[in-house]
């Protein structure tokens, strides 16, 4: 789903109160924090996920990984990612409705 930048506004509005659901640490981007981001975006379909200072991940290194696994990364700042996707059930789809009608 490609995403204007009016849903994007609103994602990210969105995405200001939340806290962190992913932390990733000086491991770096191992396969379990992949399936972590991967199982929290599919069940909520808006996460926040930060990266620790620890850590010699970079963000953009995590964006990509992120594209690539087929999501949509909303917004970048500093250490943190807003990561976006429609879940794949129906029940867990709550933002994804409001994010259509915009």
């Amino acid at each position: 789903m490609d995403l204007t930048g009016k849903q994007k506004r609103y994602l990210r509005s969105l995405a200001v109160t939340m806290r962190p659901v992913v932390l990733i640490g000086k491991a770096g981007l191992t396969n379990e924090i992949l399936d972590s981001i991967r199982s929290a975006v599919d069940s909520r379909e808006l996460i926040k996920v930060q990266i620790l200072q620890n850590s010699e991940t970079v963000v953009d290194e995590v964006a990509e990984m992120c594209e690539n696994m087929g999501f949509e990364v909303v917004q970048t700042i500093g250490r943190n990612l807003v990561i976006f996707k429609v879940a794949s059930l129906m029940k867990n789809r709550k933002i994804s409705t409001e994010v259509q009608d915009i």
